[in-house]
């Protein structure tokens, strides 16, 4: 993917491009509702040889935590048509948010938006919005390149806006929208089947458009956002596994979940993770007795607040 954005004293244009109002953005999963679970597909070859290293799908954890949603499942799946469209139906279909990364560049193999829209059911067209952009974001050297290229290359160019496109504007079910979430950047954020939002595979790009995207999406309340009490033992795993599967077990039914993260010859971290601020409490507690341990941070999910330097 070429760059998206110029530097302010690179471009020619006058005119101000600004983001889509987040106002005219309607809540594609319904009044009242809001975003619970989420999906990952890092789509790409040169990520399974090994050639790519993804830190998208990291980024997108911690994203999600700290928002408390739920992150159910991430997928690396290769530059394959059907691949594409069996991944991006199947995990539409359980979750409320998903995003893809990479393939939607200018060659041959990025094959991401056609597959999308196979998968969706909805042909591709040119999105003159983001062919504006791209042109007004261009520097002026970069101006003088595109009006000496060839027509094969001003296609593969074009090719970046070559988005899957409702026809039927009212026709919900496989609704797509285009979203600029940064007046500065052409690349807009795809959102297809009110769910599925395509981003590109640059782990900077990725970046900031996924964390501007948030004012786009229906968030999880504050109240909703699970409590986590996190203790640290300097036991080994292996001594207290029996405990805490135990544990696990009777509180199960009450929708708390029990974590342990060992540290190389340095300790674990138990993590208890529930709505139920009380409860986790108190067995925080129970925890920190029967591993010999401490309260090292406590809060909502991306809100704890540290309690003691490990």
């Amino acid at each position: 993917m070429s760059s998206p954005a110029a530097s302010p004293s690179q471009r020619s244009t006058s005119t101000k491009l600004l983001p889509t109002d987040p106002s005219t953005v309607a809540n594609p999963l319904g009044e009242g509702k809001y975003i619970q679970t989420a999906g990952c597909i890092i789509i790409g070859d040169e990520v399974l040889n090994g050639k790519t290293k993804d830190t998208n799908s990291n980024f997108f954890a911690q994203f999600c935590f700290d928002l408390g949603i739920e992150l159910k499942r991430i997928e690396v799946i290769a530059d394959d048509e059907d691949e594409i469209v069996e991944a991006a139906r199947r995990m539409t279909e359980k979750y409320d948010f998903v995003v893809t990364s990479g393939g939607i560049g200018p060659t041959h193999d990025d094959i991401t938006y056609q597959s999308l829209g196979k998968a969706f059911n909805l042909p591709l067209q040119h999105d003159p919005e983001t062919l504006k952009r791209m042109w007004e974001l261009s520097t002026p050297q970069r101006k003088e390149e595109l009006s000496k290229a060839t027509p094969a290359q001003k296609e593969a160019r074009d090719r970046m806006a070559l988005f899957p496109t409702n026809v039927d504007k009212d026709e919900n079910k496989s609704k797509s929208e285009v979203i600029f979430v940064e007046g500065d950047k052409w690349v807009p954020v795809v959102r297809l089947g009110g769910k599925l939002c395509v981003f590109p595979g640059i782990p900077s790009l990725f970046q900031q458009l996924l964390l501007a995207l948030t004012p786009y999406l229906p968030l999880p309340p504050a109240s909703s956002k699970p409590f986590r009490h996190l203790i640290y033992t300097s036991k080994p795993e292996s001594v207290i596994a029996p405990y805490l599967t135990e544990l696990q077990a009777r509180v199960k039914k009450e929708g708390i979940r029990i974590g342990s993260y060992p540290y190389l010859y340095s300790g674990v971290h138990v993590s208890l993770i529930g709505h139920d601020i009380d409860r986790v409490r108190e067995l925080g507690q129970e925890v920190v007795r029967e591993v010999d341990g401490k309260v090292v941070s406590e809060g909502k999910l991306g809100n704890e607040s540290e309690k003691a330097k490990v």
